[in-house]
């Protein structure tokens, strides 16, 4: 078993592909059958696969996030960071923190057209931690 930190900074809000960084770490952990489990340390970004060769796609899966859960209704008492603080944590919720991958012949088995993204949901998100565990023979 290999595990590893990846550290991203992403700019602001949105979907950021990182997939190439977790199939870099699985190339060099010597698995060829195995998983690569991908977990991020935070309550207001998720981990998301999804297409990533229309960017389009991603604009409009941004989008419904936005709409789902708009920032500043009256109802949200949870502010102390901002507006943006309780919608992240709402789209966090209706997203996934996890995701796990199957690792074949040494590589990441992901479909022709998917990526693995961090979607963050702050505007000033800082630096955001993930953990990814490759595991297998």
């Amino acid at each position: 078993m290999i595990q590893h930190e990846i550290q991203l900074r992403p700019p602001g809000p949105g979907l950021h592909e990182f997939t190439a960084q977790v199939a870099d770490l699985v190339a060099q952990s010597g698995v060829d059958t195995g998983l690569c489990h991908v977990f991020v340390r935070h309550t207001s970004a998720s981990l998301l696969i999804q297409e990533n060769a229309d960017p389009s796609a991603r604009r409009d899966l941004e989008e419904a996030f936005r709409r789902l859960a708009p920032r500043g209704d009256s109802w949200h008492t949870h502010t102390s960071e901002g507006p943006d603080d309780m919608p992240s944590h709402i789209r966090a919720a209706l997203s996934s923190t996890s995701e796990t991958i199957p690792v074949a012949r040494g590589r990441l088995g992901l479909g022709t057209w998917q990526g693995l993204y961090l979607f963050e949901h702050r505007d000033r998100p800082g630096t955001r931690r993930i953990l990814v565990t490759i595991t297998g023979t």
